[in-house]
């Protein structure tokens, strides 16, 4: 898969040839502007590949109806949306016939109690303006593990949690039947990842976090960003 946004413009993504399996859990890393986003958005169906073809489950996602698509994917970005309205119609707006089971048990999942309270319960009100940025992603994360969608893409979606909170979503959506993409902010986000992806705009390197490490001199240097702490938390 290629894409290159005009004709004469160099390609943001090259000749990409990646298989990821039902059930396995990728993060994608690399700098800042070189299409780690835009392969979300190309996975997700709302941008369209200048040459190749993009797959779901089997399924062209340039050849899905709208109706099709959200069945076969969930996209998360890191501005997430939450509408006005009660707790547990944000968090079953993809599962309208979720149980009051099913939003109890992904409240606990997702580490939602403490907030879901001071709300009110399910049944409490969501104002949007009033919540921080990170409480916004967690609805959105838990409306997502909520969805039956085979797949889910992270777009930097825990960008504002703090580590614990970021580590406990993750591993919940990581054990939710399907697949997970994450655009990976923190370097605890590709190790707990089955495999690694990185994007260096010459060649992307794959594979688990070990061998990415020996064949990868970007997520070398990346790695070494993390763990020295010069990476600014957002």
């Amino acid at each position: 898969m290629t894409l290159s946004y005009g004709v004469r413009a160099e390609p943001v993504l090259d000749s990409l040839d990646l298989c990821v399996a039902a059930g396995e859990h990728l993060a994608v890393v690399g700098p800042s502007g070189i299409g780690k986003s835009t392969l979300t958005r190309l996975v997700a169906g709302t941008l369209a590949p200048s040459g190749g073809e993009i797959r779901v489950a089997g399924r062209s996602v340039t050849a899905c109806a709208v109706a099709d698509l959200t069945a076969l994917r969930v996209l998360v970005p890191q501005e997430a949306y939450v509408f006005s309205g009660t707790v547990g119609d944000n968090l079953a707006y993809l599962r309208p016939d979720a149980t009051g089971a099913d939003l109890d048990a992904t409240v606990r999942a997702l580490g939602l109690r403490s907030l879901v309270a001071r709300l009110g319960g399910l049944d409490g009100p969501v104002r949007p303006g009033e919540l921080s940025p990170a409480e916004r992603q967690l609805i959105a994360l838990a409306r997502a593990y909520l969805s039956p969608a085979p797949l889910l893409l992270l777009d930097e979606a825990t960008c504002h949690l703090d580590p614990a909170a970021e580590a406990q979503a993750e591993e919940a959506l990581a054990r939710r039947p399907g697949t997970l993409l994450v655009v990976a902010h923190r370097l605890s986000s590709a190790v707990r990842a089955d495999r690694v992806l990185v994007l260096d705009g010459v060649q992307a390197v794959c594979g688990k976090h070990e061998e990415v490490l020996a064949r990868s001199s970007l997520y070398r240097d990346l790695t070494g960003h993390w763990n020295d702490g010069s990476h600014r938390e957002a």
